[in-house]
């Protein structure tokens, strides 16, 4: 139930998803499709992950996503040519005809996630369709918002959840029957598969079904934050109306939660331990990653618990004193977001014990990948943060409360491929 007392299945308005004629690479005018993909543009955090998409292939879709200059509007001047110039020269075509997009992913570990992309009716939060559960940093939304003016285009789908188990998701299946528009395999191990429904009626089936639900934000709370901007910014009716993005009906196919991880630049661990002294039971562990994940999971099973890594070794934080929570986590939430790990990860820690800004880059950086969290914070003498993550069950329900979580508390995969269909607002 959410907060207004209506079921998920009876809300008044539900989810408006329109066709559109999407944007997609030419296949034979690129080495491959698998070559020009990329993560979306939040989880490419490494130089030399950036480096090694852009030297996959001149087209590589990071080049429109993450463009490389010294300013931002240079960047973003930059991402609007090469849009333009691939048009021009064919490397991206436009789709005959408006679709919905079924797109799946696969992995040889059982994984299979199938969904439908389409553009859909911007919602504000009052209206209880499209739940955020994290907070956004204005610095993210106004720079995607400079992106999507200059190139005028959804360059990614965003990814949001629902749980119906309807018409859509049976006609999503039975479109994975029929041969791909696309199939790639990318170097993570995932396979991609593309489809378009072009079919009024069946189109017009998905539509109702959708418009009986709302729908939970997996991946994207900045760039849906961003269509709203931006439709604010133009008159309405408008493209600047709808947003693209990837629907999952998680009913069918349960996407996987991990955590998000937090780098702190500037703090040894060494400090950052001598600073929770007293306030959390603090524990040395000399094992291999894996090991020290399992212990973290352990340990988050009794209460708020973390790991410390960076010089070298792994220390486990749990059994925070009672008190010390007490002065510091805001009370005004319900119990089940005072006891977030991110909660009291950014309330006690980084404002209280490290003094750390979460929306200060130079000071904290979010990185997706555990290893490569870790890594970094041995090389450059900071600390790893490492998080146990937060089941959706428990993300949902306080979105549908209107609770946001703290900024970057949980991620949802796997996420869509970037680059394997694009959106014009001018189409």
């Amino acid at each position: 139930m959410n907060s207004a007392g209506h079921s998920e299945a009876t809300a008044p308005r539900g989810l408006e998803l329109t066709p559109f004629r999407g944007l997609r690479y030419d296949p034979d005018r690129v080495g491959s499709l698998a070559a020009v993909t990329s993560p979306p543009y939040d989880v490419v955090v490494r130089p030399d992950g950036l480096h090694h998409l852009q030297d996959s292939d001149p087209h590589n879709i990071v080049r429109l996503i993450l463009p490389q200059a010294t300013t931002p509007d240079i960047r973003n001047e930059q991402a609007a040519d090469t849009l333009h110039r691939w048009l021009a020269e064919g490397v991206l075509t436009t789709d005959p005809e408006p679709a919905l997009y079924v797109y799946e992913q696969s992995h040889a570990d059982g994984m299979l996630q199938r969904g439908v992309i389409g553009t859909l009716r911007v919602s504000d939060p009052a209206e209880g369709i499209v739940l955020p559960h994290e907070d956004v940093m204005p610095h993210v939304v106004a720079d995607r918002a400079a992106l999507m003016r200059a190139t005028r285009a959804n360059l990614e789908p965003l990814l949001l959840t629902y749980r119906g188990n309807g018409t859509a998701a049976e006609i999503v299946d039975r479109t994975a029957e029929r041969p791909p528009l696309l199939s790639t395999t990318t170097d993570d191990g995932y396979s991609h598969r593309l489809w378009a429904i072009t079919d009024p009626t069946e189109t017009a089936r998905v539509q109702a079904d959708l418009a009986r639900h709302q729908a939970l934000i997996a991946d994207g709370h900045h760039r849906w934050a961003t269509y709203r901007r931006l439709r604010a910014e133009h008159p309405s009716p408008g493209p600047w109306d709808h947003g693209l993005v990837l629907l999952v009906d998680t009913a069918r196919y349960p996407l996987r939660v991990r955590a998000i991880h937090r780098l702190l630049h500037g703090l040894p661990v060494a400090d950052a331990l001598t600073a929770v002294d007293g306030l959390f039971r603090v524990r040395r562990l000399d094992v291999p990653l894996p090991r020290a994940l399992d212990v973290l999971a352990d340990a988050a099973c009794a209460g708020n618990a973390f790991l410390l890594a960076g010089d070298g070794a792994f220390h486990l934080l749990d059994r925070p004193d009672p008190a010390f929570l007490a002065r510091t986590v805001p009370r005004e939430h319900p119990p089940a977001w005072r006891t977030l790990d991110a909660t009291v990860l950014h309330a006690a820690l980084l404002d209280h014990v490290w003094h750390i800004p979460e929306d200060d880059p130079t000071r904290i950086a979010y990185i997706h990948d555990t290893a490569a969290t870790v890594e970094k914070a041995e090389r450059d003498g900071g600390t790893a943060v490492l998080l146990h993550p937060v089941r959706e069950e428990v993300v949902r329900d306080l979105a549908r409360q209107g609770v946001t979580m703290p900024r970057k508390s949980t991620s949802f995969g796997p996420k869509p491929a970037s680059g394997l269909v694009l959106r014009a607002l001018d189409l």
